[in-house]
């Protein structure tokens, strides 16, 4: 009589492996400190950013008498440079708060776009990174 093989289910082709956003409750709070740390670390630097932004505007209104039109240009980009500079670092904000947001729906660390794992070192360089490398790449090329 002649064995027939099995299929593999994914059961099997999984085993020893994690399941897809299991992972312990100490690499969930280590990463979950992380997250917090960093976005307390923006916000601060945001703070900081818009406490400059509103001292040298008042700077600019009591100090533009004189002024000609190459001197209110500097001023106007350099205070354009500082807006933008505000809404990145708000962005980054954003984008770790959603961060937080997905490791407690059990979807951080892995692709929005296509479900594979994001690799850890990517990970650790943008923890608030939602694509894969692969995914990512694909985005920028567009």
């Amino acid at each position: 009589m002649a064995k027939t093989a099995e299929p593999k289910t994914t059961a099997a082709k999984t085993a020893g492996a994690k399941p897809r956003g299991t992972r312990t409750a100490a690499e969930t709070e280590k990463i979950r400190v992380a997250l917090i740390e960093r976005r307390d670390e923006l916000k601060a630097e945001h703070d900081q950013t818009l406490l400059e932004i509103h001292e040298l505007q008042q700077h600019r209104l009591t100090d533009s008498a004189g002024d000609d039109q190459a001197d209110t240009g500097t001023k106007t980009g350099e205070r354009e440079q500082e807006i933008t500079i505000a809404n990145n670092l708000a962005e980054r904000i954003s984008q770790v708060e959603r961060a937080l947001e997905r490791l407690d729906e059990g979807g951080y660390g892995w692709c929005e776009k296509c479900g594979n794992p994001i690799p850890v070192e990517r990970l650790a360089a943008f923890p608030s990174a939602t694509l894969c490398v692969s995914c990512k790449q694909l985005e920028e090329r567009r």
